[in-house]
């Protein structure tokens, strides 16, 4: 069976609701049709039934009224003088039922003639029985002969026999008439269930092609789509509306793709910029360095000005290869593989790697809120890097003998860790947007320490930021949702 896209909505509903009208209709109809006939042919069972019952009682009364004749004029009973006329009256009225009963011109005729044959019968009664001279003997003896009787009804009998037959053929034909309803009625009532069915099987077939798959298809590409699969293209299929907005999802999703393309050239191109002239600078100011200790090298007096030069160029590339390494790290990007860790751990684990460091320094390490047991999704050899840098920067910033106070706190859905040092604080405000390397204050250092961290935090969707206290230190404060990212972004 092969369906017409219908062009809208509204078109949609009203074959709908056309169908279920249709439905009614037929239902009714049926209904109607089964009431009706069994209702008329009642009615006509009754009418014929009626007419039998009139035709046998005029015939009887008929009879009776011939006994009343004779015995008025044979037995002279003044009772049958006043019976008489009360039937001649009655059987008028029977005559007149019969009439009003009657449906056809057949029948008419048929009435018609039978009482013909009565007002027949009745003249030659009341000849009979306004005589008075009739009451001879023999006269008498051959009223009462019942040859007499059947020789004045005879007429009479033969269109009361033909009326019965008759009647009795349109009680036949009805009787047939029925039969056939009979036969064929469990055929003809399970026709509006078939209806009902088959508008049931249509409208669902229209609506799931035409609504209900398309916008289902609709609302899975829109899931699709803010889930970022910008290349995903809805069938634009359905009715009118459906497609129009299938054809409009399409269109807002190749316009975002072209946008976020155009944006992340833009970002590319500008981030290219901020860090073209870091690279040149840092690249630049060592090379320069190596020169001018090169060129010492050609007036150096003895051994010893020569071995200086060559471990300052050494130095020189030693420095410039890590902040090379460092610049890489930075830039490649990051999956975190995320499990789950608790704070703690992750905070002792960068420690670890620092114990000779702190040592060296007498350096004291106040921890609170360790009793946190609360797990939180991370990477961890990632996040003990960030951490082991903040780390770093504060045990190096701090004076000897100096103290660094890490605290973890339950701050609604988050957890906070809090690292802060007795140093004099940051020369530079760290910004998360900002791909310039900060400026290192220390030999070996290479600036990319704290965008390294903020890279890393960024990538578990966790916060962090920098609080300088006067006198004091400087503050870490690393702020990780306790249901974070099940998965985390890729994109640079």
């Amino acid at each position: 069976m092969a369906f017409s896209r219908p062009k809208s909505l509204k078109k949609l509903l009203f074959i709908h609701e056309v169908a279920i009208l249709f439905l009614v209709a037929v239902t009714g109809l049926l209904g109607g049709l089964s009431a009706s006939f069994w209702h008329q042919n009642s009615a006509e069972s009754v009418r014929i039934n009626s007419m039998f019952y009139l035709t046998e009682q005029i015939r009887g009364e008929l009879y009776a009224q011939i006994q009343e004749m004779i015995r008025a004029r044979v037995l002279e009973d003044s009772r049958a003088f006043e019976a008489y006329p009360e039937y001649s009256r009655s059987i008028s009225e029977r005559f007149n039922e019969l009439r009003q009963n009657s449906r056809s011109r057949e029948t008419d005729n048929a009435i018609q003639a039978m009482n013909l044959s009565y007002r027949e019968i009745q003249r030659d009664m009341n000849n009979i029985f306004d005589n008075p001279y009739v009451a001879d003997q023999f006269a008498r003896i051959q009223i009462l002969n019942p040859a007499f009787a059947q020789q004045m009804v005879g007429k009479f009998e033969n269109r009361y026999s033909a009326f019965k037959e008759l009647l009795t053929d349109k009680h036949k034909k009805l009787g047939e008439t029925l039969a056939v309803w009979t036969k064929f009625a469990p055929f003809i009532i399970p026709i509006p269930l078939i209806i009902a069915f088959i508008i049931v099987i249509y409208t669902r077939q229209v609506m799931r092609k035409g609504f209900i798959k398309p916008i289902a298809n609709v609302m899975r590409g829109a899931g699709e789509i803010s889930h970022g699969n910008l290349e995903y293209h809805i069938k634009e299929e359905g009715v009118e509306e459906v497609s129009d907005l299938a054809k409009a999802i399409n269109k807002m999703a190749v316009e975002l793709a072209e946008n976020r393309n155009a944006l992340i050239e833009n970002e590319r191109q500008a981030a290219l910029g901020a860090l073209v002239p870091v690279v040149a600078h840092n690249i630049r100011n060592p090379l320069a360095s190596i020169r001018a200790t090169a060129q010492l090298l050609e007036h150096a007096e003895n051994q010893e000005e020569i071995d200086e030069s060559k471990e300052a160029i050494i130095e020189t590339i030693d420095r410039l290869g890590r902040w090379v390494s460092s610049l890489v790290s930075y830039l490649h990007p990051l999956k975190p593989n995320l499990i789950e860790a608790k704070a703690s751990d992750l905070v002792d684990a960068a420690l670890g790697l620092l114990v000779n460091k702190i040592m060296e320094k007498k350096i004291e390490v106040i921890k609170t809120g360790w009793e946190i047991s609360q797990e939180l999704k991370v990477d961890p050899d990632l996040m003990e890097q960030a951490l082991y840098t903040l780390l770093a920067n504060a045990v190096d910033a701090s004076p000897v003998s100096g103290e660094i106070k890490i605290s973890l706190s339950h701050a609604e859905d988050y957890i906070e860790i809090h690292i802060l040092d007795s140093g004099p604080g940051l020369p530079f405000e760290p910004k998360p947007s900002n791909f310039e390397p900060g400026p290192s204050t220390k030999r070996f250092g290479t600036g990319l320490g704290i965008p390294i961290a903020f890279k890393i935090c960024q990538k578990h969707g966790w916060n962090l930021r920098f609080n300088v206290i006067e006198e004091r230190g400087t503050e870490v404060i690393i702020a990780a949702p306790i249901h974070s990212l099940s998965e985390v972004g890729t994109s640079e």
